[in-house]
């Protein structure tokens, strides 16, 4: 979309997964795009993926840190001028084995990142959204099958994930008087390194192990972008984007 070329988005875990394929198709559409993530090497080579040259800007960030937030949208400020768009996706999966034997350092780390980390970013976007002009924008949070039904051995990531239904439920409630879009989309299976392990066979709720169907990552990159080419008076609340035969709905 023509319009889109002055359109400023931030991606957090930019630089793998769901993440990188959002940003690159962010980027490929026009987009100005500030690319977070914990590393600086991985930023860097989405960067020049894009070949969208001044369009990208690498910023090293730790979700789980507020401060490290701030900065990153104060960064992105600073160089493009504003936030249209957070696509709030950083996460990460369970700790191993079964949740009796977690520590709890183990739980807060998944907290710290699936549920603080994007509280941090939904609450640094709206400072940022309600104060520009022109006002507004949308934010989009990575949520997760997960958020709807669990899997086995699944507490932390699972909790975290219904945790961001309501936050994505009650932001874009909280969003709308300064004209602030959010949603969610909750993937079933792409592609990614995090979820590899599904086409060699995972747990099932009957006990079984069985290999699940997975989609192209680039897929739900493209479902990013359609949802952040919306205008502002439309919103999509919740996409679920999913491999066909994936074990989702139903008895499995």
């Amino acid at each position: 979309m023509s319009e889109s070329t002055s359109r400023i988005a931030i991606v957090t875990g930019a630089g793998s997964g769901i993440g990188r394929a959002a940003a690159l198709a962010l980027l490929g559409d026009g987009w100005s795009v500030a690319l977070a993530g914990r590393r600086a090497e991985p930023l860097q080579e989405v960067a020049k993926e894009s070949g969208a040259g001044d369009r990208a800007l690498a910023v090293p960030t730790d979700v789980a840190d507020p401060k490290s937030v701030e900065a990153l949208f104060a960064a992105t400020v600073a160089r493009f001028g504003r936030v249209d768009l957070l696509f709030n996706n950083a996460g990460v999966s369970n700790p191993p084995g079964p949740f009796e034997d977690w520590t709890p350092e183990q739980w807060k780390g998944v907290v710290d990142i699936n549920l603080n980390g994007m509280f941090y970013c939904i609450q640094q976007a709206f400072r940022t959204m309600k104060a520009q002009s022109p006002r507004g924008g949308r934010i989009i949070n990575n949520g997760s099958i997960s958020a709807h039904a669990p899997r086995p051995n699944s507490a932390a990531y699972t909790s975290t994930k219904h945790a961001v239904q309501g936050l994505t439920k009650t932001a874009s409630l909280d969003g709308r008087k300064y004209d602030i879009a959010v949603g969610q989309v909750d993937v079933g299976n792409a592609m990614t390194e995090l979820a590899a392990k599904m086409a060699k066979g995972v747990p099932q709720a009957n006990g079984e192990i069985a290999i699940e169907p997975l989609i192209d990552v680039k897929i739900v990159g493209q479902s990013v972008l359609y949802m952040a080419n919306l205008p502002l008076e439309a919103n999509v609340l919740f996409h679920t984007v999913m491999a066909t035969k994936m074990p989702f709905v139903g008895r499995g």
